[in-house]
């Protein structure tokens, strides 16, 4: 019989979820090469390529069969043809524009174990989707909001989240969409270079970010009292500033904020939080002649009264602070732990913190490709983001697990 690629589910599934593959049809202890390899909506190409030894019985599955050293990864990895994929293009990273199309993965079956490619003894194609089936897509434009909604399926209230992304503005929907697949109504919320929102906001207005929960909580789909944030980065800070601000916020996950004001100051009411200064001449030159801007940040916790620091002790809301020890943007793990300890003098105990070795600034969904060195959101100069491949990999799904669990919780 000829060897064929075996995959479950067998021709599509959500991007965050895991997929088993198995090859049948080999020769006893056969040797192969297994490569995968997937096109953006650029049109550029990642793959990820893993040596193996068929079973005695011509069998190979990935659930228990180790990858042999040489490839993109070695050892017991079911997944690692997928969290393993890098850019032939350096320093690029994965991005989907269109949750409403899936990535389309290609997978190959080579023989031997060679630096060139022996023949192809099989290949299939497998869909990896952004929206479950029935889960809506709905544009919001509300008064000032530019955003998009995303409803699990059926007519119930659901727990609901905004989410928002770091530095580098427009709207960025796939983590949304895909929390929806879980049982939320997530809100990807645009706050400038979208449209008509801002280019170059000289203030972040919290009142805009308060019409966004306001909105949530009149929508007939959205479960109350409350809501909860998800933030990355600067998104992050938002969350973490709305916290502090606005009433009606339930629960923020927070993944490598800062826990200060940083580039754009925040504004509300009468209120102003200043930005922390950045020491540019800070970054450090790393032996890979990449930069490393952890340090550039003021250090809030050194200077008394700092105003720059987002009063979280204000903020009613619980905390989940998820942070990369290999952070290179910001010094998250100790920002968490500082204002934590702030919190904690002040007898509060509403904080939790999750601290990722082998994790660098970017924490996205379960398989998405890591992306440690990159462009600097705020220097736009090539720069260290951080991160270690399998480590990161563990990060992802552990932190994606906990993101679910703490939103299932507390709203």
């Amino acid at each position: 019989m000829a060897p064929s690629i075996r995959l479950s589910p067998a021709a599509r599934s959500l991007f965050d979820e895991p997929l088993a593959i198995a090859v049948q049809g080999l020769g006893p202890r056969q040797q192969v090469t297994l490569r995968t390899s997937l096109r953006d909506e650029t049109g550029e190409l990642f793959q990820a390529s893993a040596r193996y030894q068929a079973g005695d019985d011509g069998e190979l599955d990935l659930a228990r069969c180790p990858a042999l050293p040489g490839g993109s990864f070695s050892g017991l990895e079911p997944m690692g043809l997928l969290w393993a994929l890098q850019p032939q293009k350096p320093f690029w990273r994965l991005v989907k524009r269109d949750v409403q199309s899936p990535f389309l993965l290609q997978l190959e079956v080579l023989e031997g174990h060679g630096e060139r490619p022996g023949r192809l003894l099989a290949q299939a194609q497998h869909e990896r989707a952004f929206l479950r089936d029935g889960v809506r897509r709905v544009p919001v434009r509300d008064g000032r909001i530019r955003a998009t909604l995303f409803l699990p399926p059926g007519e119930d209230t659901f727990p609901g989240i905004i989410d928002i992304h770091g530095l580098g503005g427009g709207l960025f929907e796939p983590r949304a969409s895909l929390l929806a697949n879980h049982g939320f109504a997530t809100l990807a919320l645009a706050y400038y270079q979208f449209e008509d929102l801002p280019q170059e906001p000289k203030e972040l207005n919290l009142e805009y970010f308060e019409e966004a929960v306001n909105y949530m909580l009149q929508h007939p789909q959205v479960k109350g009292p409350g809501v909860g944030l998800l933030g990355f980065s600067k998104g992050a800070e938002v969350s973490l500033a709305m916290a502090a601000f606005l009433k009606n916020i339930m629960a923020v996950a927070s993944l490598n904020a800062p826990v200060v004001a940083t580039c754009i100051p925040f504004s509300y009411e009468d209120k102003i939080i200043p930005t922390a200064t950045l020491y540019e001449h800070k970054a450090k030159a790393t032996n890979s002649k990449f930069l490393d801007y952890s340090d550039v940040i003021e250090d809030p916790f050194q200077a008394p009264d700092n105003q720059s620091l987002i009063p979280l002790e204000k903020a009613e809301a619980q905390f989940l602070f998820m942070v990369g020890q290999d952070d290179r943007v910001v010094k998250s793990e100790y920002y968490a732990t500082e204002v934590c300890k702030l919190l904690q003098a002040q007898g509060k105990e509403n904080f939790q913190i999750l601290s990722y070795p082998g994790t660098g600034h970017c924490i996205d969904p379960p398989f998405f490709p890591l992306y440690h060195i990159g462009s600097h959101p705020v220097f736009h100069k090539r720069a260290v983001l951080g991160g270690e491949l399998r480590a990161y990999s563990k990060a992802q799904v552990h932190a994606w697990s906990q993101i679910q669990a703490f939103f299932k919780k507390y709203l």
